[in-house]
């Protein structure tokens, strides 16, 4: 292979152009799609997101009135609503919330150890429930216990004084972990509103905030709160999933015969909600998959015209050589060297511009720093790639007779 260096060299310098143009190209390709495929991996981690919820049994439902309810009356409405929502054949339990997974809506409050908030503070996604949102959502309490009925607030009453006095909040173990590090969170207090403390009464496994990119990245992500709240809000149900289509109807009809001036205006599935919110992720992941494909594409079809090219310019040099004593290994093996040098000096330099491009990404976009471990597989996917590339024209240049070649 030392050998073969020499001249290799010696020809490369003699086609400047046709080499600085495959290495740019494999240099681009490397930069590009190890970028991409990082990409790729974010969005599908989105994808696998849990949030904590018993996504093929709930459906949400949302309501317009024609006559808005005035604030003062929204808990005794959505008290009456959910017992005749619970009344229904099927229903496992329903509740009326503020927000929910994968919805439009996001409500979040600072959260401190102290009531100067001078110790460690977070921000946190604030759920308004009853007793029964654990049950309707679907969560697992592994600490302490839900809220009793007779626990939970009118929330218009509860934020009509200056000072808010909320007794109770079940938090995630996300939160849990960020305020109580090695240590349980039960029984804690922390302060929310002002300088009302709030004991924490259960903590839940698993529970995100609404929109869930805070639960993927962040000091403070993830971290979400239930206050024993009822206001007017989404409904939300749990039945079996094989009966949410009639759950829907029954519960459209109920709501809307009980007061005239208003109307369901959405009622869906969890997993119809999830869908969508992912479907900006789905299509990204394919369109940079689809990216790589043409890129990687491309840089072989690159590599296999210059390849053919240089066979043919060489097809005298290839004759001597041969007539000389060369074996068809050795020729192959010419074009292999001869290409994974270009291909080598493409990689480094696009692992360089790869680093550069991952930098630009965080500071533009706010996206998560580009793994090591994608640069030594990227310039080992390209060398292979390139030398799959480069294979069928070295075998066609070994096989050419010495006689044909110097007669050409």
């Amino acid at each position: 292979m030392l050998n073969d260096l020499l001249p290799i060299l010696s020809t490369l310098r003699r086609h400047r152009i046709a080499a600085g143009l495959i290495v740019l190209e494999v240099a681009l390709t490397c930069a590009i799609v190890t970028n991409a495929l990082h990409l790729i991996q974010t969005r599908i981690q989105a994808l696998a997101t849990d949030s904590g919820l018993a996504e093929s049994e709930i459906v949400m439902l949302n309501l317009r009135n024609s006559k808005p309810v005035p604030p003062e009356r929204g808990a005794v409405v959505a008290a009456e609503d959910v017992t005749r929502l619970r009344a229904l054949p099927g229903v496992k339990a329903a509740t009326v919330v503020n927000q929910i997974a994968y919805g439009g809506s996001s409500s979040n409050s600072g959260v401190s150890l102290d009531a100067d908030s001078q110790g460690p503070r977070i921000l946190a996604s604030q759920y308004a429930g009853d007793e029964q949102m654990i049950p309707a959502f679907g969560l697992q309490l592994i600490e302490g216990r839900n809220f009793t009925p007779d626990e939970i607030l009118d929330g218009f009453q509860a934020f009509s004084v200056p000072q808010p006095v909320i007794g109770q909040v079940i938090i995630n173990q996300v939160m849990a972990d960020q305020l109580f590090p090695g240590r349980s969170a039960l029984g804690q207090r922390v302060y929310i509103f002002g300088r009302s403390p709030s004991t924490i009464i259960g903590v839940v496994k698993t529970l995100t905030p609404p929109q869930l990119h805070r639960a993927r990245g962040g000091a403070d992500s993830g971290a979400a709160m239930i206050l024993p709240l009822r206001e007017n809000g989404a409904y939300v149900l749990r039945a079996e999933a094989a009966q949410l289509d009639g759950i829907i109807k029954a519960a459209t009809a109920a709501l809307e015969a009980s007061d005239g001036n208003r109307v369901v205006t959405q009622g869906r599935r969890l997993t119809e909600m999830r869908r969508e919110f992912y479907a900006q992720d789905r299509a990204m992941a394919w369109l940079m998959g689809g990216v790589c494909v043409c890129l990687l594409l491309v840089t072989a079809l690159g590599i296999v015209g210059l390849a053919s090219f240089w066979v043919q310019q060489r097809t005298r040099m290839i004759g001597t050589r041969r007539a000389l004593g060369a074996t068809e290994q050795q020729i192959r093996r010419y074009f292999q060297v001869e290409n994974l040098l270009l291909t080598a000096t493409g990689v480094l330099i696009g692992l360089g511009a790869a680093c550069g491009l991952s930098q630009l990404l965080m500071q533009s976009y706010a996206l998560p720093r580009l793994p090591w471990g994608y640069l030594p597989a990227g310039a080992l996917s390209l060398a292979l790639l390139g030398q799959l590339a480069v294979w069928v024209p070295a075998r066609r240049a070994a096989r050419l007779s010495p006689v044909a070649a110097l007669r050409s």
